[in-house]
């Protein structure tokens, strides 16, 4: 990955560690909802991916009342180059855990589960409306995994053998 200042304008701003982290955050708080445990590690780097891809964020959002499982049945052009957009997002999602890690919003459980620490994030959510549809496809995704309750189930819905 390349430094900070070597980054070109539009990957410094779309990608920022804060943005990214923000997204991880409500993806966590939506899964805590459903799951007190918090988040398995593995789950975690399949939200910026599908957040931050428009046309993947849109069907999403659009289906947000729907379960998941059922929007990628009937959208399977979700899955198409998902793995190299996924592969692509982790050292981002990475930078966004840094991030979130180091202001002590997030703790890594001994089961090796990631959860949020109350108050440290703003609760509501503000932005432009694209930046609120990303935070608010997170949360959903955040609790439709933890509905799922199966690792394998939500990788392969999305074309990626675990």
């Amino acid at each position: 990955m390349k430094r900070w200042e070597q980054r070109p304008f539009e990957i410094r701003t779309l990608f920022n560690p804060a943005f990214c982290g923000l997204n991880l955050f409500r993806a966590l708080q939506g899964y805590e909802e459903e799951d007190t445990r918090g988040m398995p590690f593995s789950l975690s780097l399949l939200i910026l991916p599908l957040c931050f891809h428009k046309d993947s964020r849109e069907v999403l959002a659009a289906g947000s009342r729907s379960h998941l499982l059922g929007i990628t049945e009937k959208h399977p052009q979700m899955q198409v180059g998902f793995s190299d957009r996924a592969t692509t997002m982790i050292p981002y999602t990475f930078e966004g855990f840094d991030l979130l890690m180091e202001r002590g919003c997030i703790l890594l459980s001994d089961e090796g589960r990631l959860q949020t620490v109350s108050g440290k994030v703003k609760k509501s959510v503000t932005g432009t409306h694209e930046t609120k549809s990303c935070q608010r496809v997170a949360r959903y995704l955040g609790k439709e995994f933890a509905r799922i309750a199966d690792r394998i189930t939500v990788y392969t819905s999305f074309g990626i053998r675990p």
